[in-house]
């Protein structure tokens, strides 16, 4: 079974070295991240859960590249099998065309199987908003971005994440799920459930 990683021992995974520039901690309107310059990817990322009913449209909305970042960018996600995942939703955060915005920098996008992101991990996203709406209570989540000893870099030089931590907060219950970074279809998002 393979290691799996968690920020404070990323570092020691990367064959060159990192300096404390390379990973930078931002805050945002709408979530706080911890990123890799050197993955091009988040490490983790938190947020609230702030307009579970929102109606702007996402349609013609595109993934930017924040300026002072080295970020993934379109390039990572041509010609396989990744999706530019969203670890703070989108749907999320449609209640206004500027948070909406904010949720597609390339902070916020990670490499993540097209199974994985418009299933389980999107019916997940889901249930947040679901809870927000029926318990009328701030869900708060934090995603953690995990890489282990199979990690692949891309030709582009952005580092593939094999796995996702997620904790949820309702009220002070505390629900963690972990999924690998696969195709989960034919599975249920509860059966990830590790806590």
């Amino acid at each position: 079974m393979n290691k799996k990683y968690s920020i404070s021992t990323f570092l020691l995974l990367c064959s060159i070295a990192i300096s404390a520039q390379q990973i930078k901690t931002i805050k945002t309107d709408i979530f706080t991240v911890v990123y890799s310059e050197i993955a091009q990817q988040p490490l983790e990322l938190t947020y609230i859960v702030a307009c579970p009913n929102g109606t702007f449209s996402r349609s013609g909305k595109s993934f930017w590249v924040p300026e002072g970042i080295s970020t993934s960018d379109d390039k990572d996600y041509k010609d396989n099998v990744y999706d530019k995942g969203h670890l703070a939703p989108a749907a999320s955060f449609s209640c206004t065309k500027e948070s909406l915005h904010q949720s597609f920098s390339y902070l916020n996008s990670v490499l993540q199987h097209q199974g994985l992101n418009r299933g389980q991990w999107s019916q997940l996203e889901a249930f947040e908003r679901d809870a927000a709406n029926y318990f009328g209570v701030d869900v708060k989540v934090k995603v953690e971005v995990l890489f282990d000893d199979n990690t692949t870099t891309l030709p582009t030089g952005a580092m593939v994440p094999t796995s996702f931590r997620k904790t949820i907060d309702i009220n002070g219950t505390i629900r963690i799920y972990e999924f690998p970074n696969i195709d989960t279809k034919g599975t249920d998002w509860v059966d990830y459930r590790v806590k």
